[in-house]
């Protein structure tokens, strides 16, 4: 299999991209899907999600203070 950035991967080996997807090369082609999950659930007036590229996460904070992060009651990915 080609990724997109024309690197070549062995049938059965998986990977992880710069966009945090996580892909697999199977005969049939590649498969990729999000290797993070989204925050739900949380109070979009006072906080705010940041994404992580780094690490592939997601962090919850109050929009006035970024120090203090806010409870999240729900995960989707």
């Amino acid at each position: 299999c080609h990724d997109s950035k024309g690197q070549l991967h062995s049938f059965g080996s998986r990977w992880r991209t710069d966009d945090c997807l996580d892909c697999s090369c199977f005969k049939t082609g590649i498969s990729c899907c999000t290797g993070y999950v989204t925050p739900t659930g949380y109070d979009e007036e006072k906080c705010i999600s940041i994404f992580n590229k780094e690490t592939c996460t997601y962090k919850v904070v109050e929009k006035n203070d970024y120090s203090k992060e806010c409870p999240v009651h729900g995960w989707v990915g």
